[in-house]
C-alpha cells in the first residue's frame, strides 16, 4: 500500500525536489514516465512513481544507483464490472475494453489523494486520464504537470483546450473531418489520418462507461495544469511546440526526444542477447530488416499471414519480434503461413519471445526498421540512422507516419484506405524500395543525417536540464518553499 513508504519520502533533502509521478496505465506510457523519472533523479531529485501493484512488479528492475531517488508506489487498481481479472494495463485487454480500465483508474483517486496529502510533493507529473487530479492539488498547493509522451502534432491535431471540453462544439464531426489537416494549423503538413483510422478519434469524442470522453478528460487535464511538458525537441518539428502553446495558452517545456542511454546497449550478457548477437553477425552490414509492431498493437491472422509473405517475397534477410498477445481472454494464438518458417529459416528469424530491442538496432547488420510508428520506437530507430517502412495501427501511430515520410525518412505501406488492410505485395515492395533499391537511396541518407539530432545525448540532456530548472523555481510557495 502506498502509505507504506510514506515516512521515508517526507524526509526530503533541503532544496531538492520531490516529484511525484502518475502514468496512464498503459506500458508504453509508463516506460517514458520511468526514464524520465531516472533523468531527473540523476540530478539529486527524489521521484515517488505511483501504478498499480501488477505494472510495478513488471517493470524492468532498477540499478541501484536509484535505490534511494526513487520509489515504487503501489496503489491497488478497484476492480470494475468489465475488466477482467488481473488486468492493470492496456496490453492485459482488448482494445475495447480500454475504456473499463479508465474506469478503474478513476477509483484510485482516494488513495492517490491520501498519499499526496501526507508526503506533500512539490510536484505531481501526471498523464491525461486524471483528470479529476486538479481540484485535489490546488487544495494541497501542489504544482502539476502534463507529461505529454505523444508527440506535438498529434496533440495539435486535437484543437484546443475549449474544443477538447466541449466535444467540438458538442457536434462530434464524421471521420471525414480527420481526413484533411484542421484549420487551425497555419502551416503547410500531410498530418491527416486515414479514413479507417479516424473512426477511433470519433469514438473517442463520446462519452463512454467512466462518465467523461477520452478527448474531455485530456482537455480538463491541460486547463488544470501549470505546465505541458512534452517530449519532442525544439530542432525537429519546432513548429509544432509553438502552435499547440498558442491553442492551449500554457506554458510548453519540451523535454527532448530522451533517446535511451547508450550504457543499456553494453550491460546485457545474456543468452537470449548471445544468441541474436550470433545470428546478426552473420549477416552483411545494414542488410537486415528488424520487425516489431509493440507491445499495443494485436494484428490478426490475416495480416499476419500478407506481413509473412510480404517479407518473404522481399528477398531481404529480417528479424521480426512476434509476440503472443498477453490479453485476457480467449485471444487466437499466432499463427504463421504453412511451411513459412521452414522456408525462410537460411536468411530470417521470428523470434516469439522478448528481445533487446535498442541492442538489435545498434547492431551494424541492421538497415532498416518496420515498425507500428510508436513514438517511442521511432525514436530508437532513428538515433541509429535506420530508415522506416512504417505500418501505423493506433492513435498518433498514422500521423507519424505522413510526417516521417514527408520528411522523406522512411515510406508508409499502402494500406485500403477503408478498413486499413494490407497485401504482401505492398510490404514486399515498400521493404525493398527501403532496403535496396535505387529510389530508396535519399530516404536511406536522410535518415543518417537525422541521427545526428535523434541520437544527439549532449542536446537532448540540455532539455532536461531546463525542465528541471523550470520545476524548481515554480514549486509553489504553499510547500514551504521559495518559488
Amino acid at each position: 500500500m502506498a502509505t507504506e513508504f510514506v515516512k521515508s519520502l517526507s524526509d526530503g533533502v533541503e532544496g531538492k525536489l520531490h516529484i511525484v509521478m502518475f502514468p496512464w496505465l498503459a506500458f508504453g506510457h509508463i516506460m517514458p514516465y520511468l526514464e524520465l523519472s531516472k533523468l531527473i533523479a540523476q540530478k539529486g531529485h527524489k521521484i515517488s512513481f505511483i501504478s498499480t501493484p501488477r505494472n510495478i512488479d513488471r517493470l524492468p528492475k532498477l540499478p541501484l544507483e536509484y535505490s534511494t531517488s526513487i520509489t515504487l508506489v503501489k496503489i491497488p487498481l478497484p476492480k470494475v464490472d468489465g475488466l477482467p481479472e488481473n488486468a492493470e494495463a492496456t496490453m492485459d485487454i482488448h482494445t475495447k475494453d480500454i475504456v473499463y480500465l479508465k474506469k478503474a483508474l478513476d477509483g484510485m483517486e482516494l488513495e492517490l489523494t491520501s498519499f499526496l496529502e501526507k508526503i506533500s510533493p512539490d510536484w505531481v507529473l501526471h498523464d491525461f486520464a486524471p483528470y479529476w487530479l486538479a481540484p485535489i492539488t490546488t487544495r494541497l498547493g501542489i504544482s502539476r504537470g502534463f507529461f505529454r509522451i505523444i508527440n506535438a502534432w498529434f496533440f495539435a491535431f486535437l484543437g484546443s483546450t475549449d474544443m477538447m471540453l466541449t466535444g467540438w462544439t458538442n457536434r462530434p464531426p464524421t471521420p471525414e473531418k480527420f481526413m484533411v489537416p484542421p484549420k487551425w494549423i497555419p502551416f503547410e503538413t500531410k498530418a491527416a489520418f486515414r479514413h479507417h483510422e479516424s473512426k477511433w478519434i470519433v469514438e473517442g469524442m463520446q462519452k463512454n462507461v467512466s462518465g467523461v470522453s477520452d478527448l474531455y478528460r485530456t482537455g480538463a487535464t491541460i486547463k488544470g495544469v501549470d505546465v505541458i511538458i512534452i517530449r519532442q525537441c525544439r530542432e525537429f518539428e519546432g513548429q509544432w511546440l509553438k502552435l499547440i502553446e498558442d491553442l492551449h495558452h500554457r506554458p510548453i517545456l519540451p523535454v527532448g526526444l530522451m533517446p535511451p542511454p547508450l550504457h543499456y546497449i553494453n550491460d546485457d550478457n545474456s543468452e537470449t542477447w548471445a544468441c541474436i548477437k550470433e545470428w546478426l553477425g552473420k549477416q552483411t552490414k545494414c542488410s537486415v530488416v528488424y520487425v516489431a509492431l509493440g507491445s499495443e498493437v494485436t494484428i490478426g491472422p490475416t495480416e499476419i499471414n500478407e506481413l509473412a509473405h510480404g517479407l518473404e517475397l522481399s528477398g531481404s534477410p529480417f528479424f521480426w519480434v512476434l509476440r503472443n498477445p498477453s490479453k485476457s481472454g480467449n485471444l487466437d494464438h499466432i499463427e504463421l503461413p504453412n511451411g513459412f518458417e521452414d522456408r525462410i529459416q537460411d536468411r530470417g528469424i521470428v523470434w516469439k519471445s522478448w528481445v533487446p530491442q535498442l541492442k538489435i538496432l545498434s547492431h551494424e547488420s541492421i538497415g532498416g526498421f518496420l515498425t507500428h510508428c510508436g513514438w517511442s520506437s521511432i525514436i530508437e530507430g532513428l538515433m541509429f540512422g535506420h530508415p522506416l517502412i512504417m505500418l501505423p495501427f493506433l492513435v498518433d501511430q498514422g500521423l507519424n507516419a505522413r510526417i516521417l515520410e514527408d520528411k522523406e525518412i522512411g515510406i508508409e505501406i499502402p494500406r485500403n484506405e477503408e478498413d486499413g488492410s494490407y497485401t504482401r505485395d505492398s510490404v514486399s515492395s515498400s521493404v525493398k524500395k527501403v532496403m535496396v533499391e535505387k529510389d530508396g537511396k535519399k530516404i536511406r541518407e536522410k535518415a543518417k543525417e537525422i541521427s545526428s539530432i535523434f541520437g544527439n545525448r549532449r542536446l537532448h540532456d540540455k532539455y532536461i536540464e531546463e525542465l528541471i530548472q523550470f520545476l524548481e523555481d515554480h514549486r509553489k510557495m504553499s510547500n514551504g518553499h521559495s518559488s
